[in-house]
């Protein structure tokens, strides 16, 4: 190939990269963005070097001249900081490698006074590998890999509540941006967080593959977010998280959030999917696998018009939906699940009063859910759940078109256990203990709607399908049970069962003596 060919070939291929970039990222008056080599500014890319200075340099020098895109060749580059500015995109190539250093990381922000009410890892967001603060129009792209092995989990400072001095703890941590892109790349090992978005609006994650040891995506009181095509496998925690905590200094709610065509898992050894050989984790791990789609635990700020969608979860926990902070959860879809070897309960859906917050907080809300197209199989230990607190209940859960297949084999006695209500407890299935249902536990609760839902056991369950206490309006219509009960309600109003195979139509409104039918 001659010369003149190659460069050819080479600007053709420069453009098209530079239109899958948002526009805002090419300096202001030109045709083109500046495209500008990451080793002609002193990178070396060897796997021993400290490139961050060369890179910090570069990035500076592309944000003078109105933006541009530093580009990042096949190599390993190791970093300590990489501090990100406004009109500045990072494209790294397959084969480029941004890998953590071992220490010389900006130090985290000074302690502020809203730091108590949630972790340590959310309030800060310099001491990361790649961090910006009051950015816009940046972007992250290309088929790299951001190796974060030597970031730190969290909890190795003293009462194990903070990161060492230089010590990076965040894989990126972005916070008040706006107009964001993250494609294409991995990251393997994010530390405490594989992004901390906190504040940011018009964020766009699309394809981005995450192999983690804790959370993946926290998206924490963001606006106008699209996650897409990702894959996340996050054993020790969880997979994509939209929080709504203080950590602005302030309430601030996650909205505008839509979750789509993902995967989520926590069954494999953490470097075996970035590697492709997809190890499994031994049994004994499996059972803890975390992994999911969750809302909360953070929720001081709410969640609204959130739709999640066309998503799989493999042998993780199941989605889960939490207002324990005072938050207004509500108008929220979520469609075209399907589920496998859940370890806990395949739809959690808790308003709980912890109130980690300034003293005057009040409980929130939990409303206006429609769940539909849901299959899950081999669920276990625990049905799902939809429980409110005394006074507070959830409100207008609509269920549709569902197959929940459970381990079952719970027996009699546990048929009679009460539950503990645990009104300020940490929000996870487990926080009730064994539960006296089958297929759905449902306390505290006003207009539930259930429609073509299947409730199926492996094992014989002496458990009733649906356990029903403190609920005013039970609507269930062409429900399938399995052998056994299939309701047992207590203080339960306003309830219909109709058109459920072999069980009689039943209505009544006012409250009777409890009964199981």
């Amino acid at each position: 190939m001659n010369n003149a060919r190659r460069k050819l070939l080479s600007v053709g291929a420069l453009g098209c990269v530079a239109l899958s970039l948002p526009r805002q990222l090419f300096g202001a008056g030109t045709d083109a963005a500046p495209w500008l080599d990451v080793r002609q500014r002193g990178a070396v890319g060897d796997g021993k070097a400290i490139d961050s200075p060369a890179i910090n340099k570069a990035i500076e020098e592309l944000a003078a001249a109105g933006g541009g895109t530093l580009h990042f060749p096949a190599g390993t580059y190791v970093c300590a900081t990489i501090r990100l500015k406004s009109r500045v995109s990072l494209h790294l190539d397959a084969g480029a490698t941004l890998f953590a250093a071992s220490g010389g990381y900006d130090a985290a922000e000074p302690q502020g006074a809203w730091e108590q009410y949630q972790d340590y890892g959310h309030n800060h967001w310099r001491n990361s590998l790649l961090w910006g603060e009051g950015l816009h129009d940046i972007a992250i792209v290309g088929r790299g890999l951001i190796d974060g092995s030597n970031l730190s989990h969290g909890g190795e400072g003293p009462n194990g509540a903070e990161t060492l001095a230089g010590i990076g703890n965040k894989a990126i941590a972005l916070k008040n941006c706006h107009n964001v892109v993250l494609r294409d790349f991995s990251v393997l090992k994010g530390g405490w967080f594989a992004l901390l978005a906190t504040g940011v609006d018009d964020l766009t994650i699309d394809n981005v593959l995450v192999d983690t040891e804790r959370d993946g995506f926290d998206l924490d009181c963001c606006r106008n977010v699209r996650v897409s095509n990702c894959t996340v496998n996050s054993p020790g925690d969880d997979g994509i998280c939209p929080k709504s905590s203080l950590a602005l200094g302030f309430a601030r709610a996650s909205e505008f959030i839509t979750i789509t065509n993902c995967y989520v898992t926590g069954a494999y050894e953490v470097g075996s999917v970035v590697d492709g050989t997809w190890k499994l984790l031994p049994p004994p791990l499996l059972r803890l696998a975390t992994g999911r789609i969750k809302c909360g635990t953070e929720s001081n700020g709410g969640f609204r018009n959130i739709t999640i969608s066309n998503c799989v979860f493999d042998r993780c926990r199941g989605i889960a939906l939490e207002s324990v902070d005072g938050a207004v959860c509500e108008d929220i879809t979520i469609t075209g699940i399907t589920m496998r070897g859940i370890t806990n309960c395949p739809i959690f859906l808790r308003l709980g009063r912890r109130l980690r917050g300034p003293a005057g907080s009040s409980v929130g809300t939990l409303k206006r859910i429609l769940i539909s197209g849901i299959t899950s199989h081999d669920a276990a230990p625990y049905p799902s759940i939809i429980a409110g607190i005394d006074g507070y209940p959830v409100e207008d859960i609509k269920i549709s078109d569902a197959v929940l297949h459970q381990v079952g084999g719970g027996t009699a006695e546990l048929a009679r256990r009460q539950p503990p209500q645990e009104e300020a407890g940490y929000p996870e299935p487990t926080m009730f203990g064994e539960l006296p249902a089958s297929g759905f536990f449902i306390r505290h609760a006003r207009r539930i709607d259930m429609g073509n839902v299947t409730i199926a056991m492996t094992n014989p369950d002496a458990r009733p399908a649906f356990w029903l206490q403190d609920v005013e309006g039970a609507d269930f219509f062409r429900i399938r049970f399995p052998a056994g009960a299939a309701y047992a309600l207590e203080h339960v109003r306003k309830f219909r069962s109709f058109g459920c195979g072999s069980l009689r139509d039943l209505q009544f409104d006012a409250v009777g003596p409890p009964r199981t039918l």
